[in-house]
């Protein structure tokens, strides 16, 4: 051995073969879920699939609070807002939670206006009556406030540095006063030459 390595000590003779994970039972717990969802389905007939109506959240961090998702229940205050009892809301497919809080009027109003909509749509059966169960999908889908942008070609705005730009606004905010006083100085020079 050449320099100051570490001498190879390689392992080959493991029997790697014996050791390696299967996974041959993904397509018969494929199987398994799919009869599951739909015995599931059978039982709770005629309430919907997808189960409770829950309400829009906006996701947790600058990250992604641009995006709105399904949240876990509905607080007490929007319930109140949309003329729903909150004892009877569990039992009419609609989620609850009363630890969360309503931090902005805009969340409230939008998930009070929901349950509004689901109130309007809803139909109760009494126990023995036959109806209909709603095709499998969301209640009430969710749609994102924020479309996406399509792709578009730059323009020479687009061009300038974010960095300069905000460099250039912090540079000019720090000069305001050497300005003001030199272009004063220049003032006052020029109104001495005039005289």
């Amino acid at each position: 051995m050449r320099h100051n390595n570490q001498l190879p000590n390689q392992h080959f003779r493991k029997d790697w073969q014996i050791r390696v994970k299967t996974w041959f039972n993904q397509p018969a717990r494929k199987v398994r879920r799919r009869l599951n969802r739909v015995e599931k389905a059978a039982k709770i007939a005629p309430r919907p699939v997808d189960g409770f109506l829950r309400p829009a959240v906006r996701a947790q961090t600058l990250k992604y609070n641009c995006k709105i998702r399904a949240g876990k229940g509905f607080t007490l205050e929007e319930l109140k807002e949309a003329g729903v009892n909150r004892n009877e809301a569990r039992h009419i497919g609609i989620a609850v939670d009363h630890r969360r809080k309503n931090r902005s009027e805009e969340s409230l109003q939008l998930n009070a206006q929901r349950l509004k909509e689901y109130m309007s749509k809803l139909i109760v059966f009494p126990k023995k009556e036959e109806a209909v169960q709603l095709p499998a999908g969301a209640l009430l889908p969710i749609a994102n406030a924020f479309p996406r942008e399509k792709a578009r070609k730059s323009v020479t705005l687009d061009k300038k540095s974010a960095y300069a730009t905000l460099r250039k606004a912090q540079s000019d905010a720090w000069l305001v006063g050497i300005r003001e006083k030199r272009a004063k100085e220049l003032a006052e020079k020029e109104a001495e030459k005039k005289k």
